[in-house]
């Protein structure tokens, strides 16, 4: 699609698995956009047609060349807090507006109302967002079904029972497509200045079904096996942070005995249904079956021959 005559959007986080769809929601959308990138090398992985800009979060400014003309920024804080204040300050000096990728942790419900730090971190960012006279539009994505990938595919390709914590606590996975989807359809119109959006897929399910279901997709029984959380503690030693390991324990915890959250904001806003888990899952399953290696040589190839719609 012809690119539009209206400003450049910035896409920070560019080439992580959400900022890395916008990019391309938008460029074919015909939406001329700056990608922002810590190494310049990271061009690579990017579409040729995003204007590729080196900058880091921690170097407030080193922001300023990509944001000097651009209509909009996504921002995905990628970055200890230290410099939250100084971004946002260059942020307001810049553009009109901003979509914020943040989290649900105003969300009244027990999985997503447990103290953490990237709840904390993501509040002070909005407040500081609200401060100055940005127009801006918060988004809030639940669990994303792509954790599945970190969680339990290293067990399913090497054939073993996936063992894990609080089995029947249910979540409503959202698929990284969808909450692309809604950040570059809100960073196109700004009639969403303003907008809150807590974004779920369309259904409440178990982490025990959730493998159940990528076995079916796989044409496999994949075993289950509940694990208490100090087994979980002591394997995900050097695999995450204590804190990360900390809050998603107590939100499973809270989160028992009751379904999960789940909105209709996906489809409010794009006018299709979100897709089901069992959709990701299907069109996710050669992650479960391939070496990561290979997985991601794959996907790479795949984005590089896509042609805007």
């Amino acid at each position: 699609m012809k690119q539009t005559d209206t400003p450049p959007v910035l896409v920070t986080g560019a080439t992580g698995r959400i900022g890395r769809i916008v990019i391309d929601r938008l460029l074919d959308a015909g939406v001329s956009v700056r990608a922002l990138a810590h190494r310049a090398e990271a061009a690579a992985t990017l579409p040729a047609k995003a204007e590729v800009f080196t900058g880091d979060l921690t170097a407030p400014e080193s922001l300023d060349p990509a944001l000097k003309g651009a209509g909009a920024v996504f921002l995905v804080w990628t970055a200890p807090p230290q410099t939250a204040a100084a971004v946002i300050e260059r942020l307001a000096a810049h553009v009109p507006r901003v979509v914020f990728l943040s989290s649900p942790h105003q969300t009244p419900h027990p999985l997503f109302q447990q103290p953490n730090p990237m709840a904390a971190l993501h509040a002070d960012i909005e407040h500081l967002i609200a401060a100055t006279a940005l127009r801006s539009t918060i988004i809030r994505p639940g669990m994303l079904a792509s954790n599945s990938l970190a969680w339990w595919a290293p067990a399913i390709r090497g054939g073993q029972t996936v063992r894990w914590p609080y089995g029947a606590t249910e979540t409503a996975p959202v698929d990284d497509r969808d909450v692309a989807a809604v950040a570059a359809q809100t960073l196109r119109q700004d009639t969403h200045a303003g907008g809150d959006y807590v974004l779920t897929g369309p259904e409440s399910l178990t982490q025990a079904a959730q493998v159940s279901t990528i076995g079916d997709v796989l044409g496999q029984q994949i075993p289950f096996e509940e694990m208490t959380p100090d087994e979980f503690r002591n394997l995900s030693k050097g695999t995450a942070p204590g804190p990360v390991i900390d809050m998603l324990l107590t939100a499973w915890s809270a989160a028992a005995g009751q379904p999960a959250y789940v909105t209709t904001t996906v489809a409010d806003i794009l006018g299709t249904p979100p897709r089901t888990f069992r959709q990701w899952a299907t069109d996710h399953a050669t992650a479960f079956t391939q070496s990561p290696q290979d997985y991601q040589s794959r996907r790479s190839r795949n984005s590089a021959q896509m042609k805007p719609m």
